[in-house]
């Protein structure tokens, strides 16, 4: 019997995520009903929501609304995962309701886009023995 194959999508993600920083507020309700605000920052983002780092304890699936500290926009969004893990603040997934690439003011890129596609830029020395330039 042959194992099922899976369709090419199923191990890719929604969006390029981007290691960046932006001072963001997040803010919500407690259990009991208390509102909270924290002011934090976006470890990585994606046209779909961002990794933060959060000392309000937070469950998965609980709704949230995140402000850009640099444009004052604000969108709803809710916990997707909780990594308490060994860090002293526990990492937190956020995911907006809909798709939002402008919200993080990045430039994404298209979700055809791949380091392997023939388009995609290469760094080429200018005689094949100069070493390739790293950027730093």
């Amino acid at each position: 019997m042959d194992a099922p194959t899976r369709p090419p999508h199923v191990n890719q993600r929604r969006s390029q995520r981007i290691l960046l920083s932006v001072s963001i507020v997040i803010s919500g309700e407690r259990a009991h009903g208390t509102a909270f605000s924290e002011r934090t920052s976006t470890v990585i983002v994606n046209a779909h929501g961002a990794l933060i780092r959060l000392r309000e304890p937070v469950l998965v699936g609980q709704l949230l609304r995140v402000k850009n500290l640099l444009t004052n926009e604000e969108k709803p969004c809710k916990v997707a995962d909780v990594n308490a893990g060994y860090a002293p603040i526990p990492e937190i997934g956020i995911a907006f309701s809909e798709s939002c690439p402008h919200f993080w003011r990045v430039s994404f890129p298209p979700e055809d886009w791949s380091p392997h596609n023939a388009e995609a830029k290469r760094v080429q020395p200018k005689n094949e023995s100069d070493p390739v330039p790293l950027k730093r």
